[in-house]
């Protein structure tokens, strides 16, 4: 009876995030204090149901029921424990209860985090959880049921996609749903805002940690999978702009875009409107990446959740979703205004710079992701869209975007100052310009036309982050844990942004065909193919090549990649061997068997891959610090005075 009692669970969660919508909204709006204080129980009520029907259909995978359909059809007997718990969300139905789960798991928090806040905002963003819950439980209940029973029950199951069984990609999809789904609260903070009518820089305040810590989720998931493609893939890179890769890429370029933006309107005031749109096309975009990926409207070597026929629904969702807060946007934006100024030098006109670019860049991602979609219809026929188009316009936005950024951290509030920091500014330049070109024409040697700039940009973002922190430290001035996240955070794009210029300029590859004791050579490194052997694991078969590796003659690692043929799906992969030589990935990846003992293998020397993903944790762990300064944590003892929306701010303020 366990996948009943599941079942059941779902829908007791439904029905009860039904009444928390219906509290949460209607409860403020007709100032009924015992609606507003139902909406607590109703978001507990939904969380324990819905963690009790993710537990029902784990022990289901668990116990190997092979009369449930999901769990058949995902699972087997001789797949491991932890493949098989993993297994949840390896499809479309589970990996909607993880969703559904990790909405659960937002709201409680955020009922939790606006405890102290104003009741009836409280109240307001806990409403608008309650119908994105509401839509994603329905759409589960109604086309997606995890729960459905075969009768007969099948002997044993076809088991878990052989590509998803990997530690990676098993934990890709929790962190990166995390990040998605957490960027419905900084939308719900927003719909109670515009629900309210009222804006302020509390708000600002209030929604600006919960949006980072999703955007910090968001970026360990990228990370995630990019890594995951690159080692098991056997193509030996880390970025395709694959349809699926760019469906999570798109919120997170808006997601930073909207934490700068709160940025402004928490110390100023400024950029209300332009700050409410961002939270509302965030989470819009997560949605569209919902659609795209479980639609099976477009096809991606990620896409192991599509659904194709009930993209329909999710569809109609957004549509509603994203058109209501639309409306609601239209409505209350016009009434958002500033008269607080500042100058063109000023701290808060770089952001606004950072804004227009980072969303620019959203909309040329967004364009090339959906052409394939809408070529067809219009009668342009197949249409596809790759690194030849995304590379170019990308860099269009993002090379300005550096070049700001490392300016920028130099200027002040309202009134830049610029003049007073020229100095640093040069030295600063010219120190990033020597090491930049050191690192390209010394250590590297060569490179493409771009690959001094690039590198060139990634130190100047990492010295102009130190600034401020280096003066602190030199005055006695304690650092609030928000300098030293910001300063984490842009040390973390530095690095990438010097990393992924290197990768790109000084990658070298070769594809060969190799006998027993057959060589071949890649700049100073020297691979010697010794041939294959049989192996084999609990639920595969297959064979591990071994290559001897040397660099200028010494010895430097043997790597032994491996081509496996899983037993129930017959589907092979490839495990691609990688060994980290001084600062470079040492990649070898086994091909096809050609015959009389020769095989195909991929060899690649990568420089600085690793710190790629790397400085993307870093990244994350940057934001994940600024959220822990105090000013996040104060508890609000009293209800604070949330100006009306078409207040003046003054220019005074801040």
């Amino acid at each position: 009876m366990i996948p009943e009692l599941g079942e059941f669970a779902l829908i007791l969660a439904m029905l009860l995030s039904a009444l928390q919508a219906f509290f949460g909204i209607a409860g403020p709006a007709l100032k009924r204090d015992r609606w507003m204080a139902a909406v607590l129980p109703a978001v507990s009520g939904q969380f324990v149901m819905v963690a009790v029907s993710m537990g029902c259909l784990i022990t289901s995978f668990v116990n190997n029921d092979f009369s449930v359909k999901y769990v058949a059809e995902n699972s087997n007997s001789a797949l491991p424990l932890f493949y098989r718990v993993a297994a949840l969300w390896g499809a479309h139905a589970g990996s909607l209860i993880l969703w559904i789960f990790l909405l659960a798991f937002w709201s409680i928090a955020a009922a939790i985090g606006t405890a102290r806040l104003p009741k009836p905002f409280a109240s307001r963003v806990l409403g608008v959880l309650g119908v994105i819950s509401f839509g994603f439980l329905l759409y589960t209940l109604a086309t997606s049921n995890p729960f459905l029973r075969l009768d007969p029950p099948w002997p044993d199951g076809q088991s878990l996609n052989p590509l998803l069984q990997d530690p990676g990609l098993a934990a890709h999809p929790p962190v990166l749903y995390t990040g998605y789904v957490g960027l419905a609260v900084a939308f719900a903070f927003a719909g109670a805002a515009m629900l309210e009518g009222r804006l302020d820089r509390e708000w600002a305040r209030w929604t600006r940690p919960w949006t980072t810590a999703a955007w910090a989720f968001l970026s360990c998931g990228i990370a995630l999978g990019s890594w995951w493609a690159y080692y098991t893939l056997g193509w030996g890179g880390f970025w395709f702009w694959d349809p699926v890769e760019n469906a999570s890429f798109m919120p997170w370029l808006m997601a930073t875009a909207l934490i700068h933006s709160l940025a402004v309107t928490e110390k100023r005031g400024l950029f209300k409107s332009w700050t409410l749109l961002l939270a509302v096309l965030a989470f819009s975009l997560s949605l569209v990446g919902t659609f795209l990926v479980r639609s099976g409207v477009l096809v991606s070597v990620h896409s192991f959740a599509a659904a194709p026929g009930r993209g329909e629904f999710i569809l109609t969702f957004l549509i509603i979703m994203i058109g209501s807060a639309l409306a609601l946007y239209a409505w209350r934006a016009p009434l958002l205004k500033s008269e607080a100024g500042f100058e063109l030098t000023a701290r808060e006109s770089f952001l606004l710079f950072n804004n227009i670019l980072l969303v620019t860049a959203c909309a040329t991602v967004f364009a090339g992701t959906i052409a394939p979609l809408i070529a067809a219809p219009l009668g342009l026929g197949k249409l596809s869209v790759g690194p030849p188009y995304f590379n170019p316009t990308f860099l269009l936005s993002v090379l300005p975007l550096m070049a700001l950024l490392s300016v920028g951290i130099h200027s002040r509030w309202k009134r830049g100052r610029l003049g007073n920091r020229s100095r640093i500014l040069i030295l600063t330049l010219i120190a990033s310009a020597v090491i930049g070109c050191g690192v390209v024409f010394g250590f590297f040697t060569g490179g493409r036309v771009l690959s001094p700039i690039g590198v060139t940009l990634g130190v100047w973002i990492i010295i102009s982050s130190l600034i401020e922190p280096i003066d602190r430290l030199r005055r006695h001035i304690t650092i609030p844990r928000a300098v030293l996240g910001m300063t984490l955070a842009h040390i973390g794009l530095g690095i990438f942004v010097i990393s992924i210029t290197s990768v790109e300029a000084f990658t070298a590859q070769r594809d060969v065909a190799l006998a027993q004791g057959g060589i071949t050579r890649l700049g100073a490194y020297q691979f010697q193919f010794e041939g294959v052997k049989p192996i084999q694991g609990s639920d595969y078969d297959g064979v591990a090549g071994t290559v001897l590796v040397s660099h200028d003659g010494s010895p430097v690692a043997v790597m032994r990649p491996e081509k496996r043929e899983y037993f129930v799906q017959h589907i092979g992969t490839t495990h691609s061997a990688i060994y980290m030589y001084r600062v470079s990935n040492i990649l070898v990846a086994l091909g096809q068997d050609l015959g009389d003992g020769r095989w195909s293998l991929r060899v690649q020397v990568r420089p600085l891959v690793t710190f790629i993903w790397l400085a993307a944790f870093i990244m994350a762990a940057g934001g994940m610090l600024a959220i822990s300064d105090r000013r996040y944590r104060i508890a609000q003892a009293r209800e604070p005075a949330i100006e009306p929306v078409g207040a003046v701010t003054r220019s005074g303020a801040g």
